[in-house]
């Protein structure tokens, strides 16, 4: 493998004990566009990793009913990262090396972290790397985890699956590393919520509120999205980021870190035991989102499947950073969807009722291209 002289960048509100980000610092680098004009260059052939989107900060009402919700669901919340947690132990021990994909899978290995170091008193090393739909993940990062910890094995976290385009970018991601390298990495995703049957290692298949979802980087250490920028990000560079001090008085990610954290106690029985049958169990993945997503692309018309996005977790997105179109609903009575619809009716887009969902809920993207009045 290539030398680099890259270090982890000194960015975000984490301690350093609880994760370390395989990322190129660009906090003074002009990346932002507009929503409107994002969506343009991304419909016409750009790519969404080129630029980051203006962060939305939501009014007072949107987060208070964030806290209002997780304080109910926060042991909800903590089960399943117990759950997870568990088996990732039980399959690879002292010897893992925790990697979340940056930057919803980042809290969730935080908090996988802090549940084992409770639980069983190791201290896994945790980082944060880059992996971008249709450029595969950052293979400088990769590089220097294994020769930082060459004895150990990788397992890559996330937050939640969608229709499961980052569980496949991955698994391509991972075959093509070993092809260069030699050096072959388990593609298993281990998430908090599976409700797309995407991987085997999850939390829940459940669709609910995932909190690194609604409150973008004020509940991810103020860190940005990941960014794969040609003229800022060299051949040896890691993928850039962003760190938004200029949001530090609006944090809440190590509160919300805390919070859930504090449970742990409560349910590592509940947790060891929900994780004991999937040791035996033989689970089925079968992507059943992209069945959803097929449907829906059929009825409604819709050019590209990349304008399909099911899931809380990815609806909540497609309020926050892309143009939606319609959101398409299960359960409009679901605690896990009222901010969903607080942001509908803020951005004035039309709620659907759709019953014959896996998910919760759906959103749709806007094509620019006029096609959808």
């Amino acid at each position: 493998m290539q030398k680099t002289i890259n270090k982890p960048a000194k960015i975000g509100t984490y301690c350093e004990d609880d994760i370390l980000f395989l990322l190129k610092d660009l906090s003074d680098v002009g990346l932002e566009d507009s929503t409107a004009n994002r969506e343009a260059l991304m419909q016409s052939g750009g790519h969404y990793s080129e630029s980051l989107p203006i962060e939305y900060q939501p009014p007072k009402e949107y987060v208070d009913l964030f806290w209002e919700t997780l304080h109910v669901y926060k042991r909800k919340v903590a089960l399943c990262i117990g759950i997870v947690a568990e088996q990732i132990y039980r399959l690879k021990g002292e010897r893992t090396v925790l990697v979340s994909l940056a930057r919803a899978g980042t809290p969730v290995g935080i908090l996988i972290k802090r549940y084992l170091k409770l639980r069983y008193k190791v201290a896994l090393p945790h980082y944060s790397i880059s992996i971008i739909r249709d450029r595969g993940i950052d293979e400088n990062a990769i590089q220097y985890i294994f020769r930082e910890h060459p004895d150990r094995m990788i397992q890559f976290v996330d937050g939640w699956t969608g229709k499961g385009a980052i569980s496949i970018e991955l698994t391509k991601a991972c075959q093509e590393f070993e092809r260069k390298y030699g050096v072959s990495l388990d593609d298993t995703l281990a998430v908090m919520a599976d409700p797309g049957h995407c991987t085997t290692l999850f939390g829940t298949r459940e669709d609910f509120l995932i909190p690194s979802a609604c409150l973008n980087s004020t509940v991810s250490g103020l860190v940005s999205r990941t960014v794969l920028n040609h003229k800022y990000i060299g051949k040896e560079d890691f993928h850039g980021a962003k760190f938004y001090k200029e949001l530090l008085a609006e944090d809440v990610s190590n509160e919300f870190i805390s919070l859930i954290a504090e449970q742990f106690t409560n349910i590592f029985t509940e947790a060891f035991e929900a994780s004991l049958p999937k040791k035996t169990e033989e689970i089925q993945t079968g992507f059943l989102g992209m069945k959803d997503v097929k449907k829906i692309q059929t009825e409604f018309a819709i050019e590209s499947t990349n304008y399909i996005k099911p899931g809380v977790g990815e609806t909540t997105r497609v309020l926050l950073r892309r143009v939606p179109w319609k959101i398409l609903m299960r359960d409009s009575t679901s605690p896990f969807v009222q901010h969903i619809l607080m942001l509908a009716k803020e951005k004035g887009v039309e709620v659907v009722e759709y019953p014959n969902l896996n998910y919760l809920c759906c959103g749709l993207i806007k094509s620019v291209k006029e096609k959808h009045k």
